[in-house]
């Protein structure tokens, strides 16, 4: 028993055309556990399986929102942004600067979204917002909408608000 599931129809196939009775045959999921015993098989359990990955020399850390990232990253692209932002008063000191990859464009595109990343931020800091964390919300829903609506696309979107 081994192979897809399209494996395991054909491998059923031949059992039977060799001679193995059908009682006999299986098609298994990971985890069926067959008893052999005179001559005969049967189903005796499940275990609960899940799988095991390998991701070049570390074997089953990579985890489901690896595999996520991974494909937004191979589907979708990358979008970094970086501000520095003045820590007492929120104003921009530098940027927003506007990297991508993975997107067919040129980064001159994003030209459109900086005024628009800008009063943003002129708006969160006048409303008092001065963590980083949250300026960096403000910036990824920014350039995020902008994107999806201007590109039809939904990149990773990586920004960094630095305070000077």
């Amino acid at each position: 028993m081994h192979g897809e599931y399209r494996h395991l129809i054909a491998n059923a196939k031949l059992a039977h055309e060799t001679g193995v009775p059908e009682e006999n045959t299986f098609i298994a999921s990971n985890g069926t556990i067959i008893d052999l015993k005179d001559g005969v098989a049967r189903v005796a359990g499940q275990l609960d399986l899940g799988f095991v990955y390998v991701d070049g020399s570390s074997v089953g850390e990579v985890t489901d929102a690896d595999l996520k990232d991974r494909r937004v990253l191979g589907e979708e692209g990358f979008v970094s942004v970086i501000i520095v932002v003045d820590a007492a008063t929120g104003r921009i000191i530098s940027g927003p600067e506007i990297h991508a990859r993975g997107i067919a464009e040129d980064d001159a595109v994003f030209d459109d979204v900086i005024p628009k990343i800008v009063a943003a931020l002129k708006e969160a800091s006048g409303n008092g917002v001065r963590d980083t964390h949250a300026l960096s919300q403000v910036v990824r829903r920014t350039i995020g909408r902008w994107v999806n609506q201007k590109l039809r696309r939904r990149p990773m979107i990586v920004p960094l608000v630095i305070e000077a």
